[in-house]
């Protein structure tokens, strides 16, 4: 009984599931018959499950427990817990300095091109303000993004392209088709914190893989795939989230080759390659949209409340995405949103707002890794692009302390452990350099890192 009340807690049992016949569990579990009887006699009686006359016992639709996402996990101090970074981030007030959140300051974006945008709305067709999105979203931004797509040598046809909500979105409907409770899924180790909070609602069970400068361990890749069998693994190649680092051409070659033989399929979020100065390997076109996945967004580049993303893949798959999409959101991202994504696109600022972001954000980079350095905070690696730097603190001191005090210094940080599944980060922090202009904020890191030392040595 206990095995059966375990597995519908955990989910891996769901509501009107069929449980094993009497002879057969009997057979398992290497007890009589009599005895199953009497157990799912009395998890009838409980409620767990219900018996159906000539056809067995399943479980009952009542007895599921609610989804307690921070109950899926062994409960860790919330400065390590994906969920408590994400809540402090989005919830903090603006004036509150977070080098540990994961988007640009509101003055590092293209406001004047979003605002043109916004006031051509208002000369919009009244079926525009207040229609739903069609299923697959404005075919003027799906021609905007093959186009898009095609300049990372991406061929791509229309049915294979689908906007969504948001990237998180986009990641959550594939997750949806092709997931089950208890599959396993690959991630990196450490990955975007956001991964693993997804995977959690989806009853994932998840695995790690460490990364390297040139993308993840080749080799560890390879055993993982053939002892555990994940069914999908989830990066992403340009300046991955949370190191900076950029996937090799090679080994972008030996993840696919092995990614075939194992049957795996691949999301790649590429939500940071505009960032990149200059494109490197994306495994969606090394793969054609066979297994890959491509998804994407602009939330990073353009705007996080004006919110759209995509997916690109194999025909046969959009279209089942479609219908999911349909049935948990009614349609595409609203028009609104898309049509002021398109005209941002479609005119000639939007390059030349990543232009002059590449440039600034290479200026940030150097000057805060400088200012890290000085603290005894040591870059794992210079990014080519992008805007986070993932640090390695001084004297080993736990990143855990480090934000804690931080916090009550009213300054939010990104501890490394919130990124690693294997929780071997505990002397890693993640850095937003955009978000690190404040003075107060330097202030803070000093005083912090001066007690969480004292800590360690007390």
């Amino acid at each position: 009984m206990s095995v059966i009340r375990a597995k519908v807690a955990g989910r891996a049992l769901g509501a009107g599931d069929r449980l094993p016949s009497i002879r057969s569990l009997a057979t398992t579990i290497g007890v009589s018959p009599s005895t199953v009887v009497e157990a799912y006699d009395r998890l009838a009686a409980e409620g767990l499950i219900r018996a159906r006359r000539g056809s067995g016992f399943y479980v009952s639709p009542t007895s599921m427990p609610p989804l307690a996402l921070a109950e899926v996990e062994p409960r860790r101090d919330r400065e390590v817990d994906p969920f408590w970074v994400s809540r402090q981030s989005l919830d903090a007030d603006a004036a509150v300095p977070k080098p540990g959140c994961g988007w640009l300051p509101p003055e590092w974006m293209p406001e004047a091109g979003l605002r043109r945008a916004a006031r051509a709305l208002a000369r919009a067709d009244e079926s525009l303000l207040t229609n739903y999105g069609s299923t697959r979203g404005a075919s003027v931004l799906r021609r905007l993004l093959l186009a898009r797509l095609a300049e990372d040598a991406i061929e791509a046809s229309v049915d294979q392209l689908m906007l969504t909500g948001s990237g998180t979105q986009a990641t959550d409907l594939v997750c949806r088709f092709l997931l089950r409770p208890g599959d396993t899924v690959l991630v990196d180790d450490p990955c975007y914190f956001n991964f693993r909070a997804l995977l959690r609602a989806h009853q994932a069970r998840i695995v790690g893989v460490p990364y390297t400068p040139s993308g993840p361990d080749v080799a560890r890749f390879e055993q993982i795939l053939a002892s555990e069998r994940p069914r999908l693994y989830i990066t992403n190649s340009a300046l991955h989230n949370p190191t900076g680092a950029t996937l090799s051409l090679q080994t972008a070659h030996r993840l696919l080759t092995a990614a075939g033989a194992h049957d795996l399929t691949i999301i790649e979020d590429d939500i940071f390659g505009d960032f990149e100065p200059e494109r490197s390997p994306r495994l969606a076109a090394l793969d054609g949209l066979t297994r890959v996945i491509r998804i994407g967004s602009f939330s990073k580049t353009l705007s996080a409340s004006v919110r759209c993303g995509y997916i690109a893949a194999r025909a046969d798959w959009v279209e089942h995405l479609v219908d999911l999409q349909v049935a948990t959101s009614f349609g595409g991202p609203g028009p609104v949103a898309t049509e002021i994504i398109a005209k941002v696109l479609a005119g000639g600022s939007y390059r030349k707002h990543m232009d002059e972001l590449r440039q600034k954000l290479t200026r940030t980079r150097r000057d805060v890794g400088r200012k890290l350095q000085a603290l005894g905070i040591e870059p794992w690696l210079m990014p080519h692009g992008g805007f986070f730097l993932w640090c390695r603190l001084a004297g080993g001191q736990d990143a855990t302390a480090v934000a804690r005090a931080a916090l009550e210094e009213n300054v939010v940080l990104a501890p490394g452990n919130v990124f690693s599944v294997s929780q071997t980060a505990s002397n890693f922090m993640r850095f937003n350099v955009a978000q690190m202009d404040d003075p107060r904020m330097w202030d803070a890191m000093r005083r912090t890192l001066k007690e969480a030392a004292g800590t360690n040595g007390s």
